[in-house]
């Protein structure tokens, strides 16, 4: 059953009609917000994946869990109509388990909290923000395993619970989960900083309520998601033919020796709508290279890649959802079942984006691009100083943003536009570390050697999967 709202004001909003300048002031507003959300967290987090990367995704969502501003496609909805709980004024939801959210978020190392925020005695958004802790525990240090058989070996897993409930902290909660990691230093301040971040952000919602009173402002929210479900529309009715394309791509090895695992895509608008039918992709992975790729998330992969190729002023939101239309097989590599492994979901996660645009490039030539680096490759690096203290380092590595008709992609870019890299000068400081070299690897191909054997995925029993293809 859903969750349960409580609200001691159960007056409805009024719907109000916005002015372009209202709703211009209001829309910058909360893109500022946003922005504000990751200041107060660079400044306040300890670990070097966040505080120097940015590896950490903030969003503000209206009354119903639809993002107005952000970066990650809300999850909020969803969740709410899973939480077997209320929610209140107080309250502040936190949670890690991709399972729990529907792959919302994609491994245990994303530590998400959700700020319900009220006004009055009425809910009137929600802010939320997660960032990628550097340990969580499990068998390996980073809690990112290769050779993880389940995600019972990738650290501790946390379910939707109240890290705040009706303004009580709940600090027995945290010092249970902060007894899990090897780095708890690290993680007691990270989730601090996605704490005061989410704080931030609601206190911008409530003064812009405040300044221009709460029926102004949720309707200039609900003007903001139309307002993007109607640019969106021209732009799929401009980009996307009604005759299916095909395209697939491959993660060459899992990391035990087994692959290529295919992901495969069928795109075709049909009406107003796309389709995106992932049909044809391989069964999950015994390792851990499996993405529970969410439905909003590939939807949000979708909008990004449509708004940052054909029309990059187009403010990014929740609202055009409803034109995508999305289906991935259950036992996939993109929908695995419970408890498969998920650690190593960035190398399917960056082919997705190679899909899409061998998907769009198709009957828009002038949008083609080629592939990608199609990965986010990681640097752990762990032990004791020469004074026996221990260190561990989490850095995320980079490599080519794809060419384009007119020109040559970016080297040395992330998959994330936000993300940057770990400065060498930080690394030395902090770590038992000496960067002789930091440099891109101009044209680099990796031979393929001829004497060892390719092994299908299929060549051992999954479970939980399924196994309709003959072992090659």
């Amino acid at each position: 059953m859903p969750a349960t709202i409580i609200q001691s004001n159960s007056t409805p909003f009024e719907k109000i009609a916005i002015d372009p300048v209202t709703l211009e002031v209001i829309e910058n507003a909360l893109r500022n917000a946003r922005v504000e959300m990751d200041a107060t967290l660079v400044r306040t987090a300890m670990s070097p994946g966040i505080r120097e990367q940015g590896d950490a995704f903030p969003l503000i969502a209206d009354h119903k869990g639809r993002m107005v501003v952000g970066q990650f496609g809300s999850y909020i909805g969803p969740f709410l109509e899973g939480f077997e709980g209320t929610v209140q004024d107080g309250d502040m939801i936190f949670l890690s388990d991709p399972y729990s959210v529907g792959g919302a978020i994609s491994h245990s190392n994303d530590w998400l909290v959700l700020l319900p925020v009220f006004k009055d005695g009425r809910l009137i958004a929600y802010t939320s923000m997660f960032g990628h802790q550097s340990d969580i525990g499990g068998k390996v240090v980073g809690s990112m395993p290769i050779d993880a058989r389940s995600i019972f070996e990738e650290g501790v897993r946390i379910p939707p619970v109240k890290i705040w409930k009706a303004g009580v902290y709940n600090e027995d909660l945290i010092r249970l989960v902060m007894h899990q990691t090897r780095k708890p230093d690290w993680c007691a301040a990270d989730l601090n900083a996605l704490v005061a971040a989410c704080r931030v952000a609601s206190r911008r919602v409530i003064e812009l309520a405040e300044r221009f009173g709460d029926d102004v402002y949720v309707s200039a929210t609900e003007e903001l998601l139309a307002r993007n479900y109607r640019a969106m529309k021209q732009l799929i009715l401009t980009s996307v033919s009604e005759e299916a394309v095909s395209f697939e791509d491959y993660v060459c090895d899992d990391g035990l020796g087994y692959g290529p695992y295919k992901i495969r895509c069928t795109m075709q608008r049909v009406g107003e709508k796309v389709v995106l039918d992932f049909s044809g992709t391989d069964p999950q992975s015994q390792a851990s290279i499996n993405f529970f790729l969410n439905e909003n998330m590939l939807r949000m992969f979708f909008g990004i890649y449509m708004i940052m190729v054909f029309d990059p002023q187009i403010l990014f939101n929740d609202g055009f959802y409803d034109l995508i239309e999305v289906h991935i097989p259950e036992g996939s590599l993109l929908k695995p079942a419970f408890p498969a492994a998920l650690s190593g979901r960035t190398h399917a996660l960056g082919r997705i984006f190679d899909i899409l645009g061998g998907l769009l490039g198709q009957k828009t030539p002038e949008f083609l691009t080629a592939a990608g680096f199609s990965s986010s490759p990681h640097l752990f690096y762990s032990g004791f100083d020469a004074k026996g203290r221990w260190f561990q380092l989490f850095q995320i590595g980079f490599g080519g943003i794809p060419g384009r008709p007119i020109g040559d992609g970016p080297d040395g870019h992330s998959l994330w536009p936000g993300f940057t890299n770990v400065p060498n000068e930080f690394l030395e400081r902090y770590f038992p570390l000496v960067i002789e070299r930091y440099e891109t690897v101009a044209d680099f191909r990796r031979p393929r050697s001829s004497s060892r054997r390719q092994r299908h995925p299929h060549d051992l029993p999954v479970p939980g999967a399924r196994h309709d293809r003959h072992p090659r």
